[in-house]
């Protein structure tokens, strides 16, 4: 079955060959002719199948020689000036095809019409290099302004003396990018309707065939400083995007060249299609980038200071550099007058990267409509609890709750925790204590509970807050130890006395040493530090002054 396919198949390939229009001689690698076509028998008198190429022609021969032993041949010529041109085929076979000289009628008119296909088809293939060539220098950057000025780059010379990329309209002013040799930016008042088609490019509707276009109508705002001499041919082709239109791209050429013809039109209109595609990507970035700008300012810790006479200062570091923020979070809700409360928050939700962000972002909005109940540390908890659990999340989080409030030279805390460490307190002799608040975290079961401890911070003494990424950050000499409780409470020994954010700041460089440049949790940390100088102090110091 197998080989009667095959007989059936060369069968139709010997049809092929004797059909063909063109003079052409099919040879295997022994020269042997295996197939030719009816205009090549009434070329070479005396050809057929099954004969030797040196019985036929001994100069067609010898050029198939050189074409098995040194690869593809140039055009040989016999001495009749019958040229021929070699086509390598499957097995080792040649399809030689022949251009007699002299002969007329349909044998030239075919040589012409080949050779004609063969210049067409070598500048569709530049052109189609030309256009990937395109699509990776405009895909390179991500930047609006950059890719406009990489479409003009590119256009001149290749398409045309002069072009111009004018983005979409978004008040009474023209913004554009343009260049004859020079890349210029203008911001130009302008309408876009005393252009021809221009006004429709830039709402995507197709282009109007360039001979529309009166050159002599063109504006000097649309012409480039560089570009010399008359415009004498102009194309205004639409930037397709995605959805909505990139803009608009006008060519301009010297009136002294040819216009444009209906093949450079079209391979214009792809041009632009790519140039769009790139510039529409560039712009979308951009607006996804201020999006995710403006919600990560939101979700970032803010910037801790002093509360009525309390020192207040935070720390941060994200799971991963290429991330700003994570799953461990911290914020402050300042008291309303010096004898209230001020509230620290200080948190850690399950999973990093942006999903924890996104319920970090939802904790901290609920903490602070919840912030004037904070009072009782255990109703703000449950409320927080209960609005986990309604929402659509499969994550729980540990959260501390610190309100601190001065009271004459010392603070007043009240600390509880919800499924958190506890936090560590030093005083003034460098002495560590755990302050003794235990509780369930939230969002994972209905209800929970907490206890809720006091204590008083003398002048010069801290409590910190800190998340377990200090604590499990992974590193020292063998990069896998954890840096452990003992070791934060004997650095944090060494703080004793220190103001709140030189105690942050040594905490959190000995955990990036720690860690070096290895992969590690989110950190979070915040201490609350009562002054050395209380308000007596202060208050006698202005005495002494004043006197």
């Amino acid at each position: 079955m197998r080989e009667e396919a095959a007989i059936d198949v060369e069968g139709a390939l010997d049809d092929v060959w004797t059909s063909a229009p063109h003079p052409v001689i099919v040879a295997d690698a022994e020269g042997v002719i295996r197939s030719a076509s009816d205009a090549a028998r009434d070329a070479l008198p005396g050809l057929r199948t099954g004969r030797h190429l040196s019985d036929c022609a001994p100069w067609l021969w010898e050029a198939h020689v050189r074409h098995g032993d040194a690869g593809p041949a140039q055009t040989e010529t016999g001495p009749d000036g019958c040229t021929a041109r070699p086509t390598p085929l499957p097995r080792g076979e040649v399809a030689w095809w022949l251009f007699p000289a002299g002969r007329a009628g349909a044998v030239t008119d075919a040589g012409r019409e080949l050779r004609a296909v063969e210049r067409e088809l070598r500048r569709e293939r530049e052109r189609a290099n030309f256009l990937d060539e395109v699509s990776a220098v405009l895909m390179a950057s991500l930047n609006a302004d950059r890719c406009m000025e990489a479409i003009v780059r590119v256009a001149v010379p290749r398409l045309a003396d002069g072009a111009v990329v004018i983005a979409p309209p978004s008040g009474p002013r023209l913004d554009m990018v343009c260049t004859a040799g020079t890349v210029e930016h203008r911001s130009v008042e302008a309408d876009p309707a005393t252009v021809a088609g221009l006004t429709e490019a830039l709402r995507g509707f197709p282009p109007v065939p360039s001979r529309w276009i009166d050159p002599n109508s063109v504006p000097d705002w649309l012409i480039p400083r560089d570009l010399t001499g008359t415009v004498g041919s102009v194309v205004v082709t639409p930037l397709p995007g995605h959805g909505v239109p990139a803009g608009a791209l006008v060519l301009l050429r010297h009136s002294a060249k040819s216009a444009f013809d209906d093949g450079e039109e079209v391979f214009a209109r792809l041009f632009a299609a790519r140039a769009g595609a790139a510039l529409s990507a560039a712009r979308l970035y951009a607006e996804q980038a201020a999006i995710t700008r403006t919600l990560m300012d939101e979700l970032l810790p803010p910037k801790l200071a002093h509360q009525h006479g309390i020192e207040i200062a935070g720390g941060y570091r994200a799971a991963e550099d290429h991330q700003t923020v994570g799953g461990d979070f911290y914020d402050v809700h300042p008291a309303t007058t010096p004898d209230d409360e001020t509230l620290v928050v200080l948190g850690d939700v399950c999973g990093k990267g942006l999903d924890a962000a996104v319920l970090t972002g939802k904790i901290r909005n609920t903490l602070q409509a919840l912030a004037p109940l904070a009072d009782d540390h255990g109703r703000v908890l449950r409320l927080l609890n209960r609005a986990l659990l309604s929402a659509a999340h499969t994550r729980f989080a540990t959260v501390v709750l610190a309100s601190a409030a001065r009271r004459d030279d010392d603070v007043a805390l009240r600390l509880t925790s919800a499924g958190h460490m506890s936090p560590l307190i030093v005083r003034r002799d460098g002495s560590v204590e755990e302050a003794g608040t235990r509780g369930m975290l939230v969002g994972a079961v209905p209800e929970i509970t907490a206890t809720t401890c006091e204590t008083i911070l003398e002048p010069g003494e801290t409590c910190l807050l800190y998340t377990d990424g200090v604590t499990e950050a992974r590193g020292g000499p063998m990069g896998n130890e954890m840096f452990g409780e003992e070791r934060l409470a004997a650095a944090l020994s060494e703080c004793a006395g220190l103001p709140a954010e030189a105690v942050v700041e040594r905490i959190m460089m000995l955990t990036a040493e720690w860690i070096r440049q290895r992969g590690h949790d989110d950190v979070a940390v915040v201490a609350i530090t009562a002054p050395r100088r209380g308000r007596r102090a202060e208050s006698v110091l202005r005495s002494e002054v004043r006197r």
